[in-house]
């Protein structure tokens, strides 16, 4: 999949996960239209005020205010942005918490530390419609 003409928006509170991020946005898939959130306030508005809607939106799980979850409900209740995949990027993959985020409404689920040789074919994939969890 070509991901240069496509919008990523991620949403992370750690400032090494949101370099390692760009790294492989940037340098691993050609993504020139990467949006970074360093934290959840008023995460609607400031989606809203992005210039293109993003074709996929990656939420760590545990970022303040607002964690992925809370995130995640705003986004499947506002019809504008509801069709958009969005992807839970975690660090914690204890299965309580994957079974979670598979219930809630993820479309799926990546596990960090992320790895430039899958996250590429991850998120082609998830972009594709499939429903991916690769969290070990």
């Amino acid at each position: 999949m070509m991901f240069a003409d496509k919008h990523f928006l991620y949403v992370e509170d750690d400032p090494l996960s949101r370099e390692v991020m760009q790294m492989i946005m940037n340098n691993g898939m050609g993504v020139t239209n990467l949006n970074i959130l360093e934290d959840s306030t008023d995460f609607m508005s400031r989606l809203k005020a992005l210039e293109v809607h993003p074709n996929i939106i990656l939420l760590d799980v545990h970022v303040k205010p607002y964690n992925g979850m809370d995130m995640l409900r705003m986004l499947r209740a506002d019809p504008e942005y509801n069709h958009i995949p969005v992807v839970a990027l975690t660090a914690s993959v204890m299965n309580e918490e994957v079974e979670q985020l598979r219930t809630s409404g993820f479309d799926g689920a990546i596990g960090k530390p992320l790895s430039v040789t899958t996250f590429p074919d991850l998120v082609g994939r998830i972009m594709a419609g499939e429903s991916v969890w690769h969290v070990t």
